[in-house]
């Protein structure tokens, strides 16, 4: 298949739904493959890893959107995510960065260890609790890590309900092509958003908390190291990224882990082998799918000269599923040796919450596997028709009538320990 025909399939809803056959039509014609006449896409693992550490590449800034996208600035969608470090380079992305980083030192991290557990568990009893099938993206997946990122924020526990809609229409505007009908129910999502933080953003300067909103007010009123514009779009993008990727993982890693029954019952039996197979998890079905750079100098790659302005697509899920970097690659394996994917990108723009994301994950996939030993698929899972962020809209599971306790003693989190 010709790599823009292979291309127009990816976009399609059916290539949407299911990528991975045509990664390997474009990953015939090589890791880095022409689609367009400045247009790249990248299959190839070590080719996407080091563009998207090369410092001649950067993400699409205002000058770009302005001759690619004209328009763009009526948008709030799409202005949004550009005021954010999601769309800056540097300078300005390494100040952005900066200014966030500390709500996810690795100390940080460690310390919500015990309260994802308990968020974990207070899930786990409710879906225990329900009569009949349980639909696990709404009862688990969305309200764990969205329960994780609005401490961290700082939003009350009674608003987090409002964001799942929010930021499902916000993040169409992520999509490699969005219709107007889309970019409106973006524009809609980014607008309520907005119009929430502004109105937080006033609560914490009246009353400042021990949270990253408050951190983020001060960077703003201290002076010019945020603008009023970057402050809104930051915690904006903190709080999407912050949930809709874990979300993902998590809707995805059950079903990958239910489709492999022998692997489910050694990480429910070996909770210490967590981290392996949450590693193998992102790799084998990312929940990250793309991310886009625009090139500023000449470069060459996989054999393909690259010349400056190129638009160059980074498929991380076909990057992961590289042969040359993964034998097998279409074979879950969490035994699987140096398992480091893409999936949170790499470089400047590595995902600043995927150590939070990676710990969400390695502490629920155990936990319901030992206390939900009879859950199951129950029913058709529904896939979102999109390509960038890839997940489920429904994942109906049976949670059968028997659980194991909570604890298991002499054990703490992540240990290994007796076999529950």
């Amino acid at each position: 298949m010709d790599p823009t025909d292979a291309l127009a399939l990816l976009m399609s809803p059916e290539g949407r739904l299911d990528p991975y056959p045509t990664y390997e039509r474009l990953r015939a014609h090589g890791p880095v493959v022409q689609a367009g006449p400045v247009f790249y896409v990248v299959t190839g693992y070590a080719e996407a890893d080091a563009i998207l550490r090369d410092s001649r590449f950067g993400v699409m800034d205002d000058a770009l959107r302005d001759q690619f996208m004209p328009g763009w600035r009526e948008s709030p969608a799409v202005l949004s995510i550009s005021r954010s470090m999601l769309r800056t380079n540097p300078p300005d992305h390494s100040r952005m960065r900066r200014l966030a980083a500390g709500a996810f030192t690795p100390r940080r991290i460690a310390a919500m260890r015990d309260v994802v557990r308990a968020q974990a568990d207070e899930l786990v009893d409710a879906m225990l609790a329900a009569d009949g099938p349980v639909d696990f993206m709404a009862a688990f997946a969305y309200p764990l890590p969205v329960g994780v990122i609005c401490a961290l924020l700082g939003v009350p526990a009674a608003d987090r309900p409002l964001f799942r809609r929010w930021a499902t229409d916000l993040t169409g505007v992520l999509e490699p092509e969005i219709t107007a009908d889309e970019l409106a129910v973006a524009d809609r999502g980014a607008t309520e958003l907005r119009d929430y933080f502004t109105e937080l953003v006033a609560a914490r300067r009246r009353a400042p908390a021990d949270d990253l909103t408050t951190a983020l007010v001060q960077a703003h009123d201290g002076g010019d190291r945020l603008s009023g514009d970057e402050l809104l779009a930051n915690l904006i993008v903190l709080l999407v990224a912050g949930f809709e990727t874990t979300t993902n993982l998590l809707g995805n890693g059950l079903v990958a882990l239910l489709e492999h029954p022998r692997a489910a019952a050694a990480l429910r039996d070996r909770p210490d082998l967590a981290p392996a197979y949450v590693d193998e998890l992102l790799r084998y079905d990312s929940p990250v799918q793309l991310t886009s750079r625009m090139s500023t100098a000449p470069s060459r790659y996989g054999d393909v000269d690259l010349p400056p302005e190129s638009w160059v697509i980074v498929l991380l899920g076909a990057a992961n599923r590289d042969p040359r970097r993964y034998p097998e690659p279409a074979r879950f394996d969490p035994w699987r040796a140096q398992i480091a994917p893409l999936s949170f990108g790499a470089g400047p723009h590595y995902c600043l919450g995927a150590a939070l994301a990676r710990l969400e994950a390695q502490v629920a996939f155990p936990l319901l596997l030992r206390r939900v030993p009879g859950l199951a698929v129950a029913g058709r899972p529904e896939r979102r028709v999109r390509l960038t962020l890839r997940g489920h809209a429904t994942l109906p599971v049976a949670v059968g009538r028997e659980a194991a306790p909570v604890t298991v003693p002499g054990t703490r989190p992540g240990a290994a320990g007796p076999t529950p």
